[in-house]
């Protein structure tokens, strides 16, 4: 059996590829462990969709408070994301994730206890900017310990057991806010972000034994500048980008944001209700991941697969804008589908991933990551302006119109994605294998 630095080798660079063991046990439990940090990160992004109107009664803020205090998080997780990548290629994901593990537990701690909108807003930014090399790090990671036709399905892999944090964050955060407080489950999860810091500086190694990272002389900061511009002037990489900054955005926008108050105010679902729908939605989302992981193997693409999935999303956010007073079972069944399909995002990822050298694999994986989440926050903040630009009705509630708005601004921004994404070229898993990118 060859070694390591033969499986760590892309195609194309040193001798023939042939197929190596997959997963490797070492390399599976250091993704493994990566992957469960990253739960941490799922539930304090998706949290605000089951307490959001508990902070606004709590708070005495509005939805664009909501919005901003939501979209706070992504700010901060895209702020991140540029610096991570230079700490990557320099230093390598082990090191760089526990340190910022280690900021992300200082920001739960300071939205735990905070008393009022601002330093709670403090917590959020700083979450934001600590959870932020999360998927950077496994993404590089699996870059290194595995075959490149294993990225998407290894990467789908990490993100659906980080989507467990997730799962906590709908109906068993709905059940235990109502127990003891939601800074009660706030403080244990901050207890479980850094117990995670701990265990990836004892288990993740940066690449296997004999990989080039590991006898790297490393970059001067002008030369680690020079690889980010090449990056970023990379023609093949900016179609891409336009849907990566757009399509998870739009999906987590319901899912993360407005779908449990959409179920409640507008179809009188009661909390612990919609926080059931909206776990279902993410274990549609872990199944989509399942799902969508291994595809560009079997189809051999990805452009059209990522384009696919986006479209079944624009329809059926078309359908919850033009339907008026629908019965409950379409926007249920409408978000649960929203759920499913949103994971045709890894796709949108690992297209990008495709057109990226691995000598700049840290850069590239975060400037795809930051152009992510600096969409999300956009359109966090964007949308508390749609919904608050209705008035609410008597107790305080938005009405239908409020959200179908949301729903048709969400669909108009996806079909702009899509026709731009449609200029790309296509990242093929048999060509990457043959070493033709």
């Amino acid at each position: 059996m060859r070694g390591f630095s033969a499986l760590a080798r892309r195609p194309g660079e040193g001798e023939p590829t042939e197929r190596q063991p997959f997963p490797h046990r070492r390399g599976l439990i250091i993704v493994t462990t990566l992957a469960t940090a990253y739960m941490a990160s799922h539930f304090f992004r998706a949290a605000n969709v089951t307490i959001g109107l508990d902070l606004m009664r709590d708070l005495a803020i509005g939805p664009e408070a909501l919005g901003a205090l939501t979209g706070a998080f992504f700010f901060g997780f895209a702020a991140a994301q540029i610096p991570c990548g230079f700490l990557f290629d320099h230093f390598g994901p082990r090191r760089t994730v526990a340190g910022m593990l280690v900021l992300a537990t200082i920001g739960g701690a300071v939205f735990t206890l905070a008393p009022g909108w601002p330093i709670l807003l403090t917590g959020r930014v700083l979450m934001g900017c600590g959870f932020g090399v999360m998927l950077i790090g496994s993404m590089v990671v699996i870059s290194r310990w595995f075959p490149a036709d294993r990225f998407s399905t290894v990467t789908a892999m990490v993100m659906s057991i980080g989507l467990l944090g997730n799962l906590v964050a709908t109906t068993p955060l709905a059940w235990a806010s109502q127990a003891i407080g939601w800074r009660g489950v706030f403080g244990a999860a901050v207890v479980f972000t850094a117990l995670a810091a701990v265990a990836v500086g004892l288990v993740v190694r940066d690449a296997p034994p004999g990989h080039p990272f590991l006898a790297r002389t490393p970059e001067p900061p002008r030369q680690m500048l020079h690889g980010l511009l090449e990056v970023l002037r990379n023609p093949r990489l900016r179609p891409i980008l336009a849907l990566n900054f757009c399509n998870y955005a739009c999906t987590f926008t319901v899912q993360g944001l407005w779908g449990g108050p959409f179920l409640r105010e507008v179809h009188g679902l009661s909390p612990i209700e919609a926080g059931n729908v909206l776990l279902i939605a993410v274990i549609a989302y872990q199944l989509g991941m399942l799902a969508f992981g291994p595809l560009d193997r079997l189809l051999n693409t990805r452009k059209r697969i990522a384009a696919g999935g986006t479209l079944a999303i624009i329809c059926i956010l078309a359908a919850l804008a033009l339907l008026s007073h629908p019965p409950v079972w379409v926007p249920i069944g409408a978000i649960l589908c929203i759920g499913f399909f949103s994971a045709s995002s890894t796709m949108v990822m690992t297209h990008g991933r495709g057109t990226i050298p691995d000598r700049l694999i840290g850069r590239g994986i975060a400037t795809i990551n930051t152009c992510v989440m600096f969409g999300v926050a956009c359109m966090q903040t964007l949308s508390g302006i749609i919904v608050g630009a209705f008035e609410p009705l008597s107790g305080g509630a938005r009405s239908e119109s409020a959200y179908r708005a949301l729903f048709a601004v969400l669909t108009l921004v996806l079909i702009a994605a899509v026709a731009i994404y449609s200029r790309s070229q296509d990242v093929r898993p048999s060509d990457e294998m043959l070493g033709r990118r």
